[in-house]
């Protein structure tokens, strides 16, 4: 079992949605706690770290496996989400 860490920016990204889709987002997270790397689930090419989605919603993370966490750093749009900071 992983633990969950939400960086700042993942956690004022994620205050910008409610309803249905925060429901969502939310339990897609819950979801990396057992595995971080389920089917669908891309590997960046551009930086180091994972990409999963829910519906147009991209979850950008990290995994260490020796610690056991899963840093979640960016949830946005798909069409903001890879832009620089």
């Amino acid at each position: 079992m992983y633990s969950i860490q939400i960086l700042p920016p993942a956690g004022k990204d994620l205050d910008g949605f409610e309803g249905k889709l925060f429901t969502a987002l939310k339990e897609k997270i819950q979801e990396l706690k057992i595995n971080p790397r389920p089917s669908g689930v891309e590997k960046l090419t551009a930086e180091e770290g994972y990409r999963t989605r829910v519906r147009d919603i991209r979850i950008l993370y990290r995994v260490d496996d020796k610690t056991k966490t899963v840093f979640i750093y960016r949830v946005r749009h798909r069409r903001e989400v890879y832009r620089k900071r």
